[in-house]
């Protein structure tokens, strides 16, 4: 079915425009003319105009998929077919990379593959679980109640990335522009009291060193700049690189109370992505395999494969993750009774939570002392500054203080 757009009056003489699906040009003008228009023109539009008219060439965000496959899971849940509820997906995401991926997964269907082998075909950027969670509803003739999990999961990894870029906004301009003030000091307001060390013999050290800052930072100002632009660029290459900053968060582990929250809020991860996949029945080693690569620290997850080989052994699982202290007291309970109860899906679930409200709480105590630490090192360091400055006048004018 091709697209065309039109030009037409409707009843009352307004004129209009827009796009409607049809088999052929003259099908488009009859669907108008049932409508009561008055068709003055229709034209198919082309392939290539309708992907540019439904998205432009932007990153393809989480939300978007999120937003996509929410839409594909509701239909299947009332009762859609999966070729229909796929075909309707084609006709409403804007997208490019969405709709390229939606017509391949609908091609495909067409030629008799399983929704989670076009899926994979189609190259979406989905985590890891997905395919896993996708097969196991195909299996289970459960499509809908996978594909929502899914969402539900992916839905929870964009709340915690969403979480800590919103607790760090703050604390992150307040340093920016505390620095940019620090900056701007010793660069233009520093310099003007430069005079004093030639007018005075013998400065208190702190006003010298001051001064001296003020006139490197003055003279060498463009060196200084490209310098932090370089620095600020390799730090940010360093951050894009998968390895670099799972060691950074591994690190973080170590700190007082910022440590506490990681360890949390890496247990809460791996507990809902393997709960997930219990509860769509996927085998335990592959959940334990697939929670494991949820987990960003690399020493976290050596112990968790170290876990996956001593279940494999017949050790139970919360025997094994005990042993490799992976887990607090109350995790290892919650999971012993969950294998001896077989409701270990409902108590990974129970862990996740808490962990997450633990996790909510240490982020707001790292919060509260994060802010004020950041005021008093930026009030300081200008502080500081004035007190070189006062130094030094004093001292050239042979003012006691």
């Amino acid at each position: 079915m091709a697209q065309y757009r039109y030009k037409a009056f409707n009843a009352e003489g307004a004129a209009l425009e827009g796009v409607v699906s049809a088999q052929s040009e003259r099908e488009a003008a009859r669907q108008l003319e049932r409508r009561g228009l008055s068709v003055v023109a229709v034209r198919a539009v082309e392939a290539g105009a309708a992907r540019k008219a439904r998205g432009r060439a932007s990153p393809l965000r989480q939300r978007d998929l999120i937003l996509a496959f929410h839409e594909l899971a509701t239909l299947l849940g009332a009762g859609v077919g999966l070729a229909e509820a796929v075909a309707a997906q084609v006709r409403s995401v804007r997208h490019p990379q969405l709709l390229a991926a939606f017509e391949g997964i609908a091609a495909g269907l067409r030629q008799g593959q399983a929704f989670s082998t076009a899926l994979e075909a189609a190259g979406l950027p989905l985590p890891r679980y997905v395919a896993t969670v996708v097969r196991s509803g195909e299996k289970s003739g459960l499509l809908g109640r996978a594909l929502h999990d899914v969402v539900e999961q992916m839905e929870y990894d964009q709340s915690v990335r969403a979480e800590i870029r919103q607790a760090l906004t703050y604390p992150a301009v307040l340093v920016c522009a505390g620095l940019g003030a620090v900056v701007m000091m010793f660069t233009f307001v520093v310099p003007k009291f430069a005079t004093l060390l030639k007018r005075a013999d013998d400065l208190p050290w702190l006003a010298a060193a001051v001064l001296n800052t003020g006139m490197f930072l003055r003279q060498w100002f463009p060196a200084v700049l490209v310098l932090l632009a370089a620095l600020i660029a390799g730090l940010f290459v360093r951050l894009r690189n998968p390895d670099t900053r799972a060691r950074w968060f591994e690190a973080l582990e170590r700190l007082p109370v910022l440590g506490a929250w990681r360890v949390e809020s890496e247990t809460a991860t791996w507990a809902r992505v393997l709960s997930t996949l219990l509860t769509n029945r996927v085998p335990l080693m592959d959940a334990l395999g697939l929670a494991r690569a949820s987990v960003i620290a690399p020493g976290r997850r050596a112990r968790l494969e170290e876990v996956s080989r001593n279940v494999r052994n017949g050790i139970p699982l919360a025997d094994a993750l005990e042993e490799q202290q992976t887990l607090t007291a109350t995790g290892y309970n919650l999971i012993r009774v969950g294998e001896r109860s077989g409701e270990l899906p409902s108590m990974l679930q129970s862990l996740a939570r808490l962990c997450e409200d633990s996790g909510r709480t240490r982020m707001k105590q790292f919060l509260a002392l994060l802010e004020p630490v950041a005021i008093l090192l930026i009030g300081g360091a200008i502080g500081v500054i004035m007190i070189g400055i006062i130094l030094a006048i004093t001292s050239a004018n042979d003012i006691a203080v």
